[in-house]
């Protein structure tokens, strides 16, 4: 998946759970991120969850995006919750596969 997010049209939208695009770009970047493709909220199927680490704040975050063609289109971002936070612990990361 791309090396960045596009928060063009949703990046104030994670304001509300107290996010900037930064935070989530951080834990998009965590080399130890995991990613779930199919993202298992998805009505569609076509948006993707990483839980991942940022280093400002030092938290996981969990990230919504779109991939689209050479897009990666930012969704939605939020501290992960305790079931997404046991997932980033057990299960197989980007690094293991």
């Amino acid at each position: 998946m791309g090396e960045g997010i596009d928060w063009r049209h949703r990046g104030d939208y994670i304001a509300k759970h107290g996010l900037t695009p930064d935070v989530a770009e951080e834990a998009f970047a965590d080399p130890n991120r995991l990613v779930i493709d199919p993202d298992p909220a998805s009505v569609s199927g076509r948006s993707v969850r990483i839980i991942g680490w940022s280093v400002s704040i030092r938290a996981l975050v969990t990230v919504i995006v779109l991939p689209d063609e050479a897009t990666v289109w930012g969704v939605n971002a939020w501290l992960s919750n305790s079931t997404d936070q046991r997932r980033y612990r057990e299960e197989p990361t980007d690094v293991d596969q």
